[in-house]
């Protein structure tokens, strides 16, 4: 009796252990990322986007590429792009929840950024309805985080809703 309490002990001390270690993939899933896009965009009475599985295959392969160094570059393709990195991990709800406390920074009367607001003007741009994400774990232990947007956004002297 005493060997199997003990053996049941071990079996959730290497869960617990193993839930510290590895990655999380909770707040990664396509639904987390759309939620918390979409309740940025809800709040400035912009329609719902809809995940793309085109879209995240880009981001994912883009991601996946910049696994060796996890520098913020980007990757200069046809659609709208906001990246995010981190030292450790970082899931994609909060990446995006890191995008949208940009509001902050954003003056919708004269359409002016004070400080960096992009990522949240590309999250709440009105015709961008397609959103595609993907996340790599870099070589340094950090994560890389892409989100692409179909059409794009950010236009110059454009409102974005």
């Amino acid at each position: 009796m005493e060997v199997i309490s003990h053996f049941k002990f071990l079996i959730i001390l290497a869960a617990f252990v193993g839930a510290l270690i590895l990655p999380s993939k909770a707040q990664d899933s396509p639904q987390d990322y759309v939620g918390v896009h979409n309740e940025a965009r809800a709040g400035v009475g912009v329609g719902p986007m809809q995940w793309n599985e085109t879209l995240a295959a880009v981001a994912q392969s883009y991601a996946d590429q910049r696994r060796s160094d996890c520098n913020l570059i980007h990757s200069s393709g046809t659609y709208g792009e906001n990246l995010a990195k981190s030292s450790g991990d970082l899931s994609g709800t909060r990446a995006v929840e890191l995008w949208v406390e940009e509001k902050a920074n954003y003056d919708y009367p004269s359409n002016t950024c004070n400080g960096e607001c992009g990522h949240y003007t590309q999250i709440v741009w009105r015709s961008s309805v397609k959103l595609g994400c993907g996340k790599a774990r870099c070589d340094n232990g950090g994560t890389f985080i892409v989100c692409n947007y179909d059409p794009p956004g950010n236009y110059v002297n454009e409102k974005p809703y």
